[in-house]
């Protein structure tokens, strides 16, 4: 069927009755006043900004097919107190950088598929997406990333730690030594939770932030500190307690606090306590 007449009709061209402010957005002039007027905004942080990501389900990944390897070194603590106490020793400047997006830089060695993601739609409903690149997901994604970072920072004449595949020299007049945690580097401050304080006595580690975004998860925002960690001369047992319809908000919290224990040492007692109760999902008040 040929198209009717206002199908082909062409758009009008803009007239008297066209609102000024319509024709003045048009302006590049006014486009550049309003680009600048939001980077202000956003500077300001004048809105919550909310964050999305487009996730692969690796769950149905199936193994020999869509992945092989999955295994991506991650920093031991052992080597961020050293790397720490070396920089002390030696007054060393510290510096931190985050990787943006880090899981999408590397490179598939694998041929994966996926469905087209919720909201987009085709002419087809048997349309496809071909992975280019990693994503968010894919039990191969903190590997991809990794040995992207590691090829491409060996090329700039870095030589990677036999003791920590997470580390890195390079060897020049002043040097440096690089600390790669997960999408945080460390080049000799530090992130995932940590907060070093470079004074002239020293270096301070602490997790203030990490504690705050633990009590917030928890819901415990408006409760009332405590002076130990635990009750004392009081033995848990596993007939006690509540047992929760679903354990995995506990779980998770038990093994945040046991991370937690990095810099406060004087939970690591309580959190063994609770830690024993973590299987069988029983909640303890300690």
């Amino acid at each position: 069927m040929p198209p009717s007449d206002l199908d082909s009709t062409p758009d009008p061209a803009p007239t008297s009755t066209t609102p000024r402010g319509l024709l003045a957005m048009e302006h590049e002039c006014w486009q550049n006043a309003m680009q600048a007027e939001l980077q202000a905004l956003e500077e300001n942080h004048t809105w919550d900004i909310y964050k999305a990501r487009l996730v692969a389900l690796g769950n149905k990944q199936e193994y020999g097919v869509d992945y092989e390897e999955t295994f991506a070194p991650v920093a031991k603590m052992t080597t961020v107190r050293t790397i720490l106490a070396i920089a002390a020793s030696q007054s060393w400047q510290l510096h931190q950088m985050d990787v943006k997006n880090a899981f999408l830089h590397g490179d598939l060695q694998e041929e994966i598929y996926m469905n087209l993601p919720f909201g987009m739609t085709n002419s087809s409903p048997h349309d496809v997406c071909k992975l280019k690149r990693s994503l968010y997901g894919l039990k191969q994604a903190p590997r991809a990333w990794f040995e992207k970072f590691r090829s491409t920072i060996l090329s700039f004449s870095f030589t990677q730690s036999q003791y920590d595949s997470s580390l890195f020299f390079h060897t020049s007049e002043s040097g440096i030594v690089l600390l790669v945690y997960v999408d945080d580097i460390i080049i000799t401050d530090t992130n995932y939770g940590l907060e070093v304080h470079h004074w002239a006595s020293g270096i301070f580690v602490n997790q203030h932030k990490y504690i705050q975004d633990l009590i917030t998860l928890a819901g415990l925002e408006d409760t009332s500190s405590i002076d130990t960690p635990m009750e004392i001369n009081v033995k848990y047992r596993k007939d006690e307690g509540d047992l929760l319809d679903d354990p995995t908000l506990y779980r998770h919290l038990v093994g945040s606090l046991i991370y937690l224990t990095t810099t406060r040492s004087d939970i690591s007692y309580a959190i063994h306590q609770v830690k024993e109760f973590s299987v069988s999902g029983v909640f303890l008040s300690v």
